[in-house]
């Protein structure tokens, strides 16, 4: 899968405007960047509670519906995105108190070998009953968002149009 482009001006670019630009990438790659969308959908990303996560998820998976209506693949994909970073941080906050994993950030290693090091410094787990339940209701629309049948498929059309790829 072609890599999300880093090198991109996000404080310029009006991802709804100029979909060729977006590219997919891994996972969340992007989430943070990617505007009107961030900007649309940060606001209801919230999972300190339960409750809070599925007032939360539910509003971003409409979202992830609504742009799906617009054919808004960039838009449905940013949801998507939005829903599995609820999964994963309120899972990383369920297994690691304050929700750092490491002593320090391996990402800000200068070498290779203090990277590996730096990942080797995992700090203590826990078991935080009420983010586990968070997470459980993002993965759940997550999952729904990730196999719509009408998400894959605007997404194969996205990739065989600007991503040269399949």
């Amino acid at each position: 899968m072609p890599s999300f482009d880093y090198s991109l001006d996000f404080k310029t670019i009006d991802f709804r405007s100029s979909p060729e630009l977006y590219r997919i990438g891994k996972g969340e790659q992007g989430v943070l960047l990617v505007e009107p969308y961030k900007s649309e959908i940060l606001p209801y990303w919230r999972f300190k509670t339960p409750e809070i996560a599925k007032n939360s998820s539910e509003k971003i998976y409409q979202l992830f519906l609504d742009y799906l209506e617009k054919d808004d693949f960039v838009g449905a994909d940013m949801a998507r995105k939005f829903l599995q970073m609820g999964y994963t941080r309120s899972r990383r906050y369920a297994n690691h108190k304050g929700g750092r994993k490491y002593q320090s950030n391996p990402q800000k290693a200068t070498t290779e070998a203090e990277q590996k090091l730096l990942r080797q410094q995992i700090l203590p787990y826990q078991n935080d009953l009420i983010k586990a339940q968070s997470a459980e209701i993002f993965k759940e629309k997550w999952c729904q968002a990730k196999t719509n049948q009408k998400y894959l498929e605007l997404k194969l059309k996205h990739q065989k149009m600007y991503e040269q790829r399949i």
